[in-house]
């Protein structure tokens, strides 16, 4: 069960400079004080007022939306895994003059790391959930840092994509990978990256999971949340079907033809239960 982390760490140790220079992060950008990332825009009108929060962005990357998150007047801190991300995100938090610290640790080993602090709000990003083998541990580490009546919010690429055949250009949507969590991973070869780059990447196999969207929903009411929110969206931001997809204002994509028959992202919100 190691290799994963080694893989999947080696993938996004190598890729979080190049995504740091891309035009696509617009890292440039954040010298506005007004400026957040189109992922946080997108979340927003969900969001609500998030002021005074004090708030851990799990899996935060290269920190773009845990600085849009602070900007909206959350004292936010992040946690992900790669300490190549780290150094990106630390850079960004002192180019837009961020009060936002990182810590690097797994994702499973962030109560501890954290200091078994307990949070008003967990937020989780899109495209971090396919990195877990398990949800059910994520579930508990999720209840561990929430406070009572402390709330997660989450946006995530839906399972149905990540369980379609995204090498087709047919125009047709099979479904070819599963779409419940299973024990082996799906082993990926990604020779670029999701950003426009011209660098050549030497680390391009990575270990994956699904995780169907009642097994997420059942891991957070076992671990004591109530949900209190489940939306599902005809867009997610980025071009998750190569060549099916027209890109939308606001960095997010759709698919071209009858969108309407992928659910293409969703949100879930949930509340930790007071004692």
């Amino acid at each position: 069960m190691t290799k994963y982390r080694e893989l999947n760490r080696a993938f996004w140790d190598e890729r979080a400079p190049a995504h740091a220079a891309s035009a696509d992060y617009g890292f440039g950008a954040f010298v506005d004080p007004s400026h957040l990332s189109d992922v946080v825009r997108f979340d927003r009108p969900r969001l609500g007022d998030v002021r005074g929060m004090r708030g851990v962005h799990l899996q935060c990357h290269i920190g773009t939306d845990t600085i849009s998150l602070a900007r909206l007047g959350a004292r936010m801190c992040g946690l992900d895994f790669s300490a190549s991300a780290l150094v990106e995100a630390r850079r960004l938090a002192n180019l837009a003059q961020a009060d936002v610290e990182f810590h690097e640790a797994e994702l499973y080993a962030a109560p501890e790391v954290l200091g078994n602090e307990q949070f008003d709000l967990v937020y989780t990003g899109v495209g971090a959930l396919c990195w877990l083998p398990r949800i059910r541990p994520w579930a508990a580490v999720v209840s561990a840092l929430l406070r009572p009546g402390g709330r997660l919010f989450l946006r995530e690429g839906h399972p149905v994509v990540f369980a379609l055949d995204q090498s087709s250009r047919s125009g047709e949507l099979r479904l070819i990978d599963s779409y419940f969590e299973s024990t082996a991973p799906v082993e990926v070869t990604t020779e670029g990256t999701y950003v426009a780059t011209d660098t050549q990447f030497e680390h391009k196999q990575t270990h994956q999971w699904n995780h169907g969207i009642g097994e997420i929903v059942t891991a957070l009411l076992a671990e004591g949340l109530s949900l209190t929110q489940l939306v599902e969206h005809d867009s997610l931001p980025w071009e998750a079907l190569p060549g099916q997809m027209d890109p939308l204002a606001g960095g997010e994509w759709r698919l071209r033809d009858a969108p309407e028959r992928l659910p293409h992202s969703f949100t879930l919100q949930a509340v930790k239960k007071a004692v």
